[in-house]
C-alpha cells in the first residue's frame, strides 16, 4: 500500500467515528508496510478526553505487538495530531507520523486544538515533598525496572 492508501484507511476511520456517534478522526498505524492497528476518536461515547483516534491506535498497536515501543512503526492520521497525540506518538517511539487535514481544518469546524498551540491554559504549582523523590530512586535501584 502506498502512503496515500494508508491516510484513506485513516479517513475510513474517522468516518466510522461518525457513524459510532463520535467526532470525525481516524488513525491507523503501520509496521513493516502492514496495517496493525486501526482507530477512531471515542471521546464522547467513553466520556474520556484522551480517547483521541491516534491515542486509541496506539494502544491498540502495543497490545497487538505486546510492547510499550513502537519503534518502526508509521501513525497514519486523518488530521494533524494535537499536542497530546504527537507527545504520545513519541513516547511511544514512533518517528514519522502522516496526515490529511490540518489543525486549521479541526479549527474551522469547532475543535480547540489551537488553543493547546497558542496558550498555556494549565498553571503548574511545585511543591517539593522528598518522598516523591524517594519513590523515584526505589525505583531507579529496582534491578527489574523495564525503563522507557
Amino acid at each position: 500500500m502506498t502512503d496515500k492508501e494508508f491516510l484513506q484507511a485513516a479517513i475510513d476511520e474517522s468516518d466510522l467515528s461518525i457513524k459510532n456517534g463520535s467526532s470525525p478522526f481516524g488513525a491507523v498505524i503501520v509496521k513493516d508496510g502492514k496495517i496493525i492497528a486501526k482507530a477512531h476518536n471515542t471521546v464522547v461515547i467513553d466520556n474520556d478526553p484522551t480517547a483521541h483516534a491516534e491515542v486509541n491506535c496506539i494502544r491498540k498497536a502495543c497490545k497487538e505487538l505486546g510492547t510499550f515501543d513502537l519503534s518502526g512503526c508509521v501513525l497514519y492520521t486523518s488530521c494533524e495530531p494535537c499536542p497530546m497525540c504527537l507527545n504520545s506518538a513519541k513516547w511511544a517511539n514512533i518517528t514519522e507520523v502522516y496526515y490529511a487535514a490540518t489543525r486549521d481544518d479541526a479549527d474551522a469546524i469547532g475543535f480547540r486544538d489551537r488553543v493547546f498551540y497558542d496558550e498555556d491554559v494549565i498553571n503548574l504549582h511545585h511543591i517539593d515533598l522528598k518522598t516523591a523523590r524517594a519513590v523515584m530512586d526505589d525505583w531507579y535501584q529496582d534491578t527489574n525496572k523495564r525503563p522507557y
